[in-house]
């Protein structure tokens, strides 16, 4: 409740920020608002995250997350840059705050002859506040500068009493808890009237703690950077490219790739992810495409490709893997695969002070059958997510924005998920999320 009460307390301060603008345009507003709103920064770093297409979110920006997700070709506030760098060239000075409740279910079934045969819920912890912010300037009619703040992803489970499979028996809780924020600060230019491209610098943060992984003590490379160590830090960058290209007063056409984002070692579990600690944040691209196809009528498809598998803490195999070593270069993983993402979306403005949205997105699933035993950890198998959302106008010309999202129950039954050594048996992974975003936007 307290962190509800810190976003109440944002959104407030914002609305006076926003009414004041007026007396600070001539007098240097975008230092000055830059003032303002970098505690604001801090407080959306402090947030954590989890995420559904695989450990990314679905949609960046509480209006794209309404429409399934799409923004690549359709960008509609200041967080248009983690979509794609190009859509801050068409969205004029503005700025967008705002926050999603995000709500998963998580499952593990153990099954027999495994001695430790049972069903284990990860659940202890089940509600997030994934965080946004978006700041864009127009520098002249064909240049803008902004930056975007958002939570790019992440994984949490919380197994209260512990799974003694994985911690050997113990008392340890057992569970994991990663974050991921970008940073991205963004240039984009016009290059003719129809086509603007845009690039920005990721700059990343990871947050990871793991706790209650003794059984694979004698697996590590380092048995000391194995788990209950707290939590550790890892910082990072990389770019990403975009561009939009606008065929005629209807269509536009989008493209995007986003580098690998290579990241500092969590040194505190050097001993459980391959390479010494290493987790880079992996590459993506796609297309995209928006129809106005009537005045008040939008509809809008994404396909987006994110290459799990080029990362080895996440795409090494597992248990074929174990025998090299936690933590080795060729070590154990979460054997996911590369995912592939469609978003739909439409966006219809019923009057002139409110939009209704609403959308669908299908991902392929990362996580094999032969894979589940370490997924207990990472259990990311939604694949299907309806949403809705809506923006009203205020009086004042600034918006509210809302998105909800429920991403249907799934599982993935194990096949040989259980080695011989740890009782063999198999592991069947189930989950389904929730979540409800708000968000303030004003143009300046």
């Amino acid at each position: 409740m307290h962190i509800l009460i810190k976003y109440f307390h944002l959104f407030r301060y914002l609305d006076k920020v926003r009414t004041s603008r007026n007396k600070m345009k001539n007098k240097g507003i975008p230092m000055k608002l830059t003032k303002k709103l970098l505690p604001l920064v801090v407080l959306l770093a402090s947030a954590n995250s989890f995420a559904t297409d695989g450990y990314f979110a679905h949609g960046y920006g509480v209006k794209s997350q309404g429409m399934g997700g799409v923004g690549i070709a359709l960008p509609q506030d200041a967080l248009a840059a983690a979509s794609n760098p190009a859509g801050l060239g068409l969205i004029g000075d503005r700025v967008d705050v705002g926050v999603t409740w995000f709500r998963p279910q998580r499952q593990s079934e153990i099954t027999s002859p495994n001695p430790t045969a049972n069903t284990y819920k990860a659940n202890d912890r089940e509600n997030f506040f994934i965080p946004e912010f978006g700041y864009n300037r127009q520098i002249n009619s064909d240049v803008t500068l902004g930056v975007s703040v958002y939570g790019n992803g992440g994984m949490n489970t919380d197994y209260k009493n512990g799974i003694p499979l994985l911690n050997g028996g113990t008392s340890n809780k057992t569970g994991i808890d990663l974050i991921q924020l970008f940073v991205a600060p963004t240039a984009t230019w016009k290059v003719t009237p129809a086509n603007t491209v845009g690039l920005s610098l990721n700059l990343a943060y990871q947050r990871f703690k793991a706790n209650g992984l003794q059984s694979f003590t004698g697996y590590s490379t380092s048995s000391t950077n194995l788990s209950d160590n707290g939590y550790d830090n890892s910082y990072g960058a990389g770019v990403h490219l975009g561009w939009i290209g606008q065929l005629n007063d209807a269509v536009s056409l989008g493209a995007t790739y986003q580098s690998k984002t290579y990241m500092s070692k969590f040194d505190k579990y050097k001993g459980l992810f391959a390479e010494q600690g290493d987790f880079d944040i992996p590459s993506s691209y796609g297309l995209g495409i928006a129809i106005k196809a009537t005045p008040t009528l939008t509809v809008a498809a994404d396909v987006q490709r994110i290459n799990y598998s080029k990362v080895a803490s996440v795409g090494n195999a597992s248990l074929t893997n174990l025998g090299n070593g936690l933590g080795a270069d060729n070590g154990a993983g979460f054997g996911w695969k590369d995912v592939t993402a469609v978003k739909l979306g439409a966006s219809y403005a019923y009057n002139d002070a409110l939009t209704l949205r609403a959308g669908y997105n299908h991902s392929t699933q990362p996580i094999r059958n032969t894979e589940t035993l370490f997924n207990i950890l990472a259990p990311g198998v939604v694949q299907d997510h309806a949403t809705l959302g809506a923006t009203w106008v205020l009086e004042n010309k600034s918006e509210i924005s809302l998105a909800y999202m429920h991403a249907f129950e799934n599982s993935v039954k194990g096949s040989n998920s259980v080695p011989l050594g740890f009782g063999s048996g198999n592991v069947n992974l189930k989950m389904y999320e929730d979540s409800l975003g708000i968000a303030y936007g004003w143009k300046l």
